[in-house]
């Protein structure tokens, strides 16, 4: 019978090897798009490295670095107020005389002058102060410690920053220590989902027992997917910090607990009193106001300026005078001069510029109270922190004790499954908080630092 359409028929080999072809071809071309992407290898990180990334791409140090160099800029500006004072002119003028005849007194010859004048003037002037009762020295005084109080919060910034990063850091080191546990607890649920089904099988232990099991795994499950969720909004956040790109997967390292128990509570307190900023800061502005007060003093005293003047006089009318047409004055000079109002007019000034350091002077007293109150608080909480790491290591053993005997209990048919469960999720439930408590311990140490002005240290 003769194909149809003219079309030849495919013999047996030859249409296998057709076939072969375009498996070949849809499978590759499947294999190209549907390929999974490799998961990406998250970037391990430790504390150290993790602080100095975030201080190294901080926006909020660069501003602060701004700020510095704009009080630098102040302080340079306050030194040029030292240096001499010149200035240059030169003056045209030019006059109209309508009535030009001037005659003093009848028996007098009168004066012609011409109907129009023209005058060329120039003036150069150059003076330095000699003495002003020393206020440009306090103006400088002050400025520098404005300067290095900049500097100051620019370290005050840099250990905020600091303890932000750490705070992320352990925040995200819980959750994986967490997911940590999840995934153990699962692998021991899945166990003993596959003994509840042996038994089953054997006619041991009913149906409901192994749902009961497959509920506790889909609770633990859920557990987890929300641990996930934290995790990667913890890890975007850190990210931000850091100035990493946005995507990137940050996997920390596991933190020994640091033992700072060795240390005192004085210790602490008089290393917050030698290092928290804000007493330093305090410190430079009661210098600050000193100087102000004796600029304000001095301001009452008499000044002493030197002046060198040269003036050049063309009455000619012409830019270019004719010879001996023009004249040159050079003068110097020597003034002093007293501003005695000043001193009743200053008398408030001075008054609000002494409040005003007695201000200084209670505010340190009170920031000192408040700092000794910090660190006290903070220290209570990290051994508070360190003691709960032990009691919950105690209740681990006892939860462990516990989870095998209901287990072996279970196994014998003498415990049921919501006994064993029970046991199970203690024991899980243990677990997380020895590790959410690890990490609280760790934080409040370096809170402790954070109070005591050491955490980049």
């Amino acid at each position: 019978m003769k194909p149809r359409n003219n079309v030849s028929p495919v013999r047996p080999a030859q249409g296998r090897g057709v076939l072969s072809a375009v498996y070949t071809f849809l499978f590759c071309f499947l294999t190209a798009f549907t390929q999974p992407v490799l998961a990406q290898e998250a970037k391990r990180l430790n504390l150290q490295e993790a602080v100095q990334l975030g201080l190294q791409n901080s926006k909020t140090l660069k501003l602060s670095q701004t700020k510095i160099e704009q009080a630098v800029s102040r302080f340079n500006q306050v030194r040029d107020e030292a240096l001499p004072k010149g200035s240059v002119s030169y003056t045209y003028n030019h006059a109209e005389i309508p009535s030009n005849i001037l005659q003093m007194s009848k028996e007098a010859d009168p004066i012609y002058l011409p109907k129009r004048a023209n005058a060329f003037l120039g003036t150069l002037s150059l003076q330095e102060v000699i003495f002003a009762g020393n206020k440009l020295k306090y103006a400088r005084e002050s400025t520098d410690l404005m300067t290095q109080v900049a500097r100051l919060d620019a370290e005050k910034d840099k250990e905020e920053i600091a303890y932000h990063i750490t705070t992320a850091y352990f925040n995200l080191y819980k959750l994986q220590q967490s997911k940590k546990v999840v995934a153990q607890n699962l692998e021991a649920i899945n166990r003993q989902i596959k003994q509840s089904q042996r038994f089953f099988e054997q006619g041991i232990v009913t149906k409901n027992d192994v749902l009961r099991f497959q509920l506790q795994r889909s609770n633990v499950e859920l557990t987890g997917a929300d641990l996930e969720t934290n995790r990667k909004i913890m890890v975007y956040n850190l990210n931000v910090l850091l100035g990493l790109p946005e995507a990137t997967d940050l996997m920390v390292e596991e933190l020994a607990t640091p033992d700072g128990r060795t240390t005192s509570l004085t210790a602490y307190i008089d290393s917050a009193l030698t290092n928290r900023t804000e007493l330093q800061a305090l410190t430079l502005n009661a210098k600050a106001a000193d100087y102000n007060i004796k600029s304000i003093q001095a301001d009452a005293l008499p000044a002493l300026v030197a002046a060198a003047d040269a003036y050049h006089i063309n009455p000619s009318g012409s830019f270019i005078p004719p010879k001996n047409g023009a004249l040159a004055v050079g003068t110097i000079g020597l003034t002093a001069a007293w501003n005695f109002d000043r001193l009743w007019t200053n008398k408030n000034k001075l008054s609000e510029a002494r409040i005003q350091r007695a201000q200084v002077d209670l505010t340190r007293a009170l920031t000192t109270d408040q700092l000794k109150t910090e660190v006290n608080q903070n220290y209570q909480k990290y051994l508070l922190a360190l003691n709960k790491i032990d009691l919950l290591q105690t209740s681990i053993a006892q939860a462990e004790e516990n989870d095998r005997s209901e287990a072996s209990r279970y196994t014998n048919k003498v415990a049921t499954a919501t006994e064993r469960i029970d046991a199970q999720t203690q024991l899980f439930q243990s677990l997380i908080n020895l590790e959410l408590a690890k990490a609280d311990a760790g934080l409040a140490y370096y809170s402790l630092l954070k109070s005591t002005g050491n955490i980049i240290q």
